[in-house]
């Protein structure tokens, strides 16, 4: 396996899947430098709707393909925005990434007016497929626990991580440089869990 399709047009997200699978010498393709569109998500599970975007980015490629599915899920929502979470304040808007990230913090945070249990988690799961009608697709999963701060904090990261606040680091998940997001993060962690599946697999 020595290259994969990535199921997903999200730069933040390819950023941070590429930089952790690099160490395996794979090469890492968007789906879109591929021609290949973004799949419907939906389901409301997070597995059913990597599932469902690994196996359409494998069949438009011919290629193993790898999802993930993430997003927050705050305590005082009932677990939402969850699997909404990208496409959480879907409406008007410019489309841009950016643009669409502060209107997603900006109903997260009216969501939460008056609350007084801010804690929330990311949580992640990746799906690798071999081929598109994998039987046995790699399946790794991970969490990141903290809070939801009152308002927005750092310029890095992509999503909610402004306001998502890790207090063991006294930091917002913007506040962190990559490398540190990667190593303690929903993403990193699960990619990590991933990695070492790999590397553990016997040669097809």
């Amino acid at each position: 396996m020595n290259k994969i399709v990535i199921a997903s047009n999200n730069p933040g997200k390819l950023r941070e899947i590429g930089a952790i699978l690099a160490p395996l010498a794979i090469e890492v393709v968007p789906q879109g430098a591929l021609g290949v569109s973004e799949a419907d998500e939906p389901y409301g599970t997070f597995v059913e709707n990597a599932l469902t975007k690994a196996r359409h980015a494998s069949r438009a490629t011919g290629l193993p393909a790898l999802a993930d599915d993430s997003g927050v899920c705050v305590h005082a929502l009932s677990g939402e925005p969850g699997v909404h979470s990208a496409r959480y304040a879907e409406a008007a808007g410019s489309g841009q990434r950016d643009d669409q990230d502060r209107r997603n913090n900006e109903k997260l945070l009216h969501a939460l007016e008056g609350a007084t249990d801010r804690r929330a988690h990311y949580y992640c799961v990746i799906v690798l497929l071999r081929h598109a009608d994998d039987p046995q697709p790699l399946i790794a999963e991970a969490e990141w626990h903290g809070e939801i701060l009152p308002a927005p904090r750092g310029e890095g990261g992509f999503g909610y991580d402004p306001l998502f606040l890790i207090p063991e680091l006294g930091r917002t998940g913007a506040e962190l440089l990559p490398e540190e997001k990667n190593r303690v993060s929903h993403r990193g962690k699960a990619l990590a869990i991933l990695v070492e599946r790999l590397r553990t697999l016997s040669p097809a």
